[in-house]
């Protein structure tokens, strides 16, 4: 289940990076992605460690919200699967049809950026 959550908070963070405070953008990049404790992150901003714990469950509230308005990971999500599901049917039915292979591939590469 953390594993799930963490994945998610890092997507969402991926999205909506842009949007978040510096200070925000610094403790989550921190925690989800250099893998800091609350310790380490509160020692370099000369901070507590609760002041941390409370910066990050509210940044991840304000990226739950922010996906709650606009549904990028949703629809990125969406139409990632939707992909996958055309390369397979093409792969299947159609694997000699170099050109067709790759339109679809280069879908892929499209959501992928």
């Amino acid at each position: 289940m953390e594993i799930e959550k963490n994945y998610r908070i890092n997507s969402l963070f991926a999205f909506y990076q842009p949007l978040l405070t510096a200070k925000q953008n610094n403790y989550m990049q921190l925690y989800y992605g250099d893998d800091y404790s609350l310790g380490e992150i509160a020692e370099e901003y000369n901070v507590s460690r609760q002041a941390v714990y409370d910066n990050l469950r509210r940044t991840e509230k304000i990226l739950e919200d922010y996906e709650a308005k606009l549904h990028l990971y949703q629809e990125f999500t969406a139409r990632n699967q939707q992909a996958d599901e055309i390369q397979a049917y093409v792969a299947d039915n159609y694997p000699k049809d170099a050109k067709l292979n790759r339109l679809v591939a280069g879908l892929e590469n499209l959501e992928e950026q």
